[in-house]
């Protein structure tokens, strides 16, 4: 493994750096730039991507052909990471979920006719995009094969659609949508992905639910089909592949989670450092404490192993593996590192961390959902223990060169 980035990846970093530096984090401090949910107000966001645009750094995820940079899976996680030194970054790079995902998947998976129709008005900028999966109890939530009670009946030319979706992040402010269905009771084959506009009739959003926030644009809603009518040239890949569609998805986009938060946890130590080194008590300074050195050695080596299984499934990824297990242990780690790092951060600034002078309770409120979304930690660690009874020793095994 060969984590040595390239100078183009360099450069764009480096201009990452100095946009989010420059154009971004200033807005931070005045909430007048926030809207109701606690991100970032749409006119002013609107604004700073035209900026973006104009400067090359838009899309940076997809290939060439389609709107992007095409800097692959390493060179993702080196601007990702950066982008998030900002709470409102990812977003402003059309680099954020769920629209980060969408485009990749749809890029991957879609015909030309569906990339023209459904994945340039993402990538353009024009609308936002949705990922319609989860459900209530009894429905599917970490199992979506097994539990899937939305169905997509075919009728004709056409599926019809019933059932009740929730936690559907971005649906509010979306027009596209990536619906994924059950079309039949085969236990690997059951399920199937379609695409559909919030227009169509038959959909509706039945409320936004009230999170502990910071959201989304668009919140995390709850939504409702009742007999809504898709063609089936809207299915995406084959009737049956729903499932497959899935995984395709949320891997890489499990680890373009990874990739943000290790910029939040970054940026939480940056807030505690600065604090640290000029806040002084019982006549001296709090860094000189070794209490507090102790506190930020740690979390900053947390990070870093969260940085080195970052890269380390990134580079399987683009050699054209799985990362499955790699993901998996990234997923796990750097949610539980974004956690501990806005947490240390919020105790080393005392009352300061504790009120809205500095963003480290938006990120410790934000943090605590990593640790439940694109699977929840002890399912990742039950598909790790899975693949340590069937590989024994092989596990940890190394890959052998030529």
């Amino acid at each position: 493994m060969d984590f040595t980035i390239s100078p183009r990846i360099e450069d764009f970093r480096a201009r990452i750096a100095r946009f989010v530096e420059d154009e971004i984090m200033p807005l931070e401090e005045d909430r007048a730039h926030y809207d109701p949910h606690e991100n970032i107000r749409a006119d002013v966001l609107d604004h700073l991507r035209d900026k973006a645009k104009a400067e090359g750094l838009w899309c940076l995820q997809l290939k060439k052909e389609t709107g992007g940079q095409e800097l692959g899976i390493k060179g993702m996680a080196v601007c990702y990471e950066e982008m998030n030194r900002s709470i409102f970054g990812p977003v402003v790079f059309n680099s954020a979920a769920p629209d980060d995902g969408n485009m990749q998947v749809l890029e991957k998976v879609g015909t030309e006719a569906q990339k023209e129709r459904w994945l340039q008005p993402i990538v353009r900028g024009d609308v936002r995009s949705a990922f319609v999966m989860t459900e209530p109890a009894p429905g599917s939530g970490s199992d979506p094969g097994g539990m899937m009670l939305t169905t997509a009946t075919r009728k004709g030319d056409s599926y019809v659609v019933r059932g009740r979706k929730w936690f559907i992040t971005g649906a509010e402010d979306s027009d596209h949508f990536i619906l994924i269905a059950r079309t039949s009771d085969d236990p690997r084959k059951g399920l199937s992905a379609f695409l559909h506009r919030k227009d169509t009739p038959g959909f509706r959003i039945d409320r936004r639910i009230p999170i502990m926030g910071p959201e989304e644009h668009g919140g995390h809603c709850e939504v409702v089909y009742e007999d809504m009518e898709i063609p089936a040239e809207n299915l995406l890949m084959t009737e049956g592949d729903g499932l497959k569609l899935t995984q395709i998805r949320l891997g890489p986009a499990r680890l373009t989670h990874c990739m943000r938060w290790l910029g939040l946890a970054k940026r939480c130590v940056e807030i505690a450092s600065e604090y640290s080194h000029n806040r002084f008590a019982f006549g001296e300074r709090l860094s000189k404490r070794e209490s507090v050195q102790m506190m930020m050695g740690d979390i900053a080596m947390q990070i870093e192993i969260g940085r080195m299984l970052v890269m380390k499934a990134a580079w399987e990824l683009d050699r054209g593996g799985y990362a499955r297990k790699e993901v998996s242990m990234a997923k796990v780690h750097v949610a539980n590192v974004l956690h501990k790092a806005a947490d240390t951060a919020i105790q080393i600034n005392g009352a300061r961390g504790y009120s809205k002078d500095t963003p480290l309770e938006w990120i410790y409120r934000y943090a605590r959902q990593a640790r439940l979304v694109d699977g929840a930690d002890e399912v990742h660690k039950m598909v790790l223990h899975r693949n340590v009874e069937t590989e024994g020793r092989d596990f940890w095994k190394w890959d052998v060169g030529e």
